[in-house]
């Protein structure tokens, strides 16, 4: 087996977005496109020769081509063992889990997440620093400043390696170390969750769920714990075999892509608890019987009641929050006597967080929730975590979120999404609202009477504490007196044209107006937004995409 040296020359884009490079299968399938990312994280990430990779994605549509390639690059540069999922599988969660137990020098996680699968649909690749959480801005800038000079790469002659057998093989003087995907990280969850409980709980009689794994690559992971392990009856786990294309839907567990197990969760004959995951496994949504818990909900509730499950039964030393997720977790905190941070979007940047024991606990609103245990969000570890506490308080999902409510206050919360609207017009509204925040403070919004009147105005901007970065432009924020917000920020998790998100909060102390339709409680606010934004006039939308 030979290495051979590859001239190429560099791609313009290979700029990691918030969770890696997300680009169209077609743009990875171009000749040398992957390669030359590849060898931009061995350029950069020098620990990984002689060290340990561990390697994985969500079996979506040009996952196995892509591992061939990595091991054979990997190889050539001289990297001494690589941990690989049987079938190229590992869930996000999984890989930081496997990283850590094994200390090794990082890992490779190929997948899109939430975005759509197939020929024609979307591929992403990311590095995980040996924490095992997502790599920072320092080195997610080394990587993509690499790819901008980049001439060759290095990549062995070899035939592929058999992925679908555990057990070693050699790859020249590199160890492929086939292992199977799902044990380290089910023998975490049985360290952190009441089993025995929540075994009870499924042989009551009385307690019904479904989790909808959306053909992605958490069945297998739910088909283990929850049938296997815990006692849930066949069937439990819907779509739980991973397809390359999802099997033609959209791996995102919100209300619209799971409207299924919405459905399943629906009426009088409902199931008591439904959940589902998304395509790498990292995010999460939790139903009650024709009750849905927002993930900023969830978070607070987890939160205000983590000593119920054995692997927080000391309690939590802090809370952080994406900056869009409502101030749900706050309040907890607060009465907890906790520290709760707010942070930009971007999983990475609980990372320092959690290394340095300031927080045990960590969310976003976009259906990630996640702890200490590892360095990325858990969707699977939520749905344990729910069923850990349906199973010690014996009460039904929408009872545990009422009686939150009436301890706390409710924080009505929404989001919209403006999907693939023109990249240009996005950033001129956002660009927009910069020219207008220096005017807002003070203003009445809304009218005079029932209006709202401005706090504060500000485009984002974090200092972690830990070690000093900063993050500007993180999204713009409009406070309001009275604790509510508006919150415009474009995402970078699609692969086509910008995404808009607007996230619309008022707190709501008073219980007996704590059961309004959220849109309705929300209506004013909403209304304030897209006036403000000239949200239609400017992207052509009269209407959002999607509302969660």
């Amino acid at each position: 087996m030979q290495a051979s040296v590859i001239r190429t020359t560099p791609f313009e884009g290979q700029q990691p977005g918030t969770s890696g490079l997300r680009k169209k299968v077609a743009s990875f399938q171009q000749p040398h496109y992957l390669e030359n990312f590849v060898q931009a994280i061995f350029d950069t990430q020098t620990k990984l020769a002689g060290g340990s990779l561990v390697l994985g994605g969500d079996g979506r549509f040009y996952n196995r081509e892509a591992i061939q390639v990595i091991l054979r690059m990997a190889a050539a540069n001289g990297v001494a063992r690589v941990l690989v999922g049987k079938g190229g599988i590992l869930s996000t969660p999984a890989a930081s889990c496997i990283i850590r137990k094994y200390q090794t020098q990082g890992g490779i996680v190929l997948s899109a997440s939430h975005n759509p699968g197939g020929p024609s649909e979307d591929f992403g690749i990311k590095f995980n620093i040996d924490a095992g959480g997502p790599a920072p801005a320092s080195v997610t800038n080394a990587i993509y400043q690499r790819t901008q000079t980049i001439d060759q790469y290095r990549i062995l002659d070899a035939d592929a390696v058999d992925l679908d057998q555990l057990g070693e093989s050699r790859l020249g003087e590199l160890v492929v170390q086939v292992i199977d995907p799902v044990a380290d990280y089910a023998e975490l969850m049985a360290s952190l969750f009441d089993f025995n409980a929540i075994q009870q709980l499924f042989s009551s009689g009385s307690f019904r769920m479904r989790f909808d794994a959306m053909h992605a690559v958490t069945g297998p992971y739910a088909v283990e714990i929850l049938e296997r392990r815990l006692g849930a009856e066949p069937g439990t786990v819907m779509h739980g075999v991973p397809l390359e294309d999802f099997g033609g839907g959209h791996p995102d567990p919100n209300l619209v892509h799971a409207h299924e197990l919405v459905e399943l969760t629906s009426g009088a004959q409902g199931f008591d608890f439904g959940a589902a995951s998304d395509g790498d496994g990292d995010r999460n949504m939790v139903l009650g019987r024709d009750f849905f818990v927002t993930p900023s909900d969830s978070l607070a509730v987890l939160a205000a009641n983590a000593q119920l499950a054995p692997g927080y039964k000391d309690g939590i030393s802090g809370v952080a929050r994406s900056m869009p997720t409502s101030q749900a977790a706050d309040r907890v905190a607060e009465a907890l006597g906790v520290d709760c941070f707010e942070t930009p979007t971007g999983w990475k940047f609980f990372g320092n967080l959690l290394d340095a024991g300031r927080i045990t606990l960590c969310g976003e609103e976009s259906f990630g929730t996640g702890s200490d245990h590892v360095r990325e969000k858990d969707g699977l570890w939520a749905v344990l975590f729910w069923l850990n506490l349906i199973a010690a308080k014996r009460q039904s999902v929408a009872e545990i979120v009422h009686d939150h409510w009436r301890r706390f206050g409710r924080n009505y919360y929404t989001r919209h999404d403006y999907e693939g609207i023109d990249s240009d017009a996005a950033e001129g509204l956002i660009d927009h609202l910069r020219i207008l925040l220096p005017s807002l403070p003070g203003q009445q919004l809304g009218g005079t009477n029932g209006g709202f009147k401005v706090a504060f105005a500000d485009d984002f901007a974090y200092t972690d504490p830990i070690d000093g970065s900063v993050a500007e432009q993180q999204g713009i924020r409009i406070g309001f007196e009275g604790g509510a917000r508006i919150v415009l920020r474009l995402s970078g998790t699609g692969t086509q044209g910008a995404t808009l998100r607007v996230y619309i909060e008022q707190y709501e102390a008073d219980s007996a107006r704590h059961h309004l339709p959220v849109q309705e409680a929300l209506a004013p606010l909403i209304l304030i937004a897209r006036e403000l934004a000239q949200i239609e006039s400017r992207t052509g939308r009269a209407q959002p995409d999607v509302i969660t």
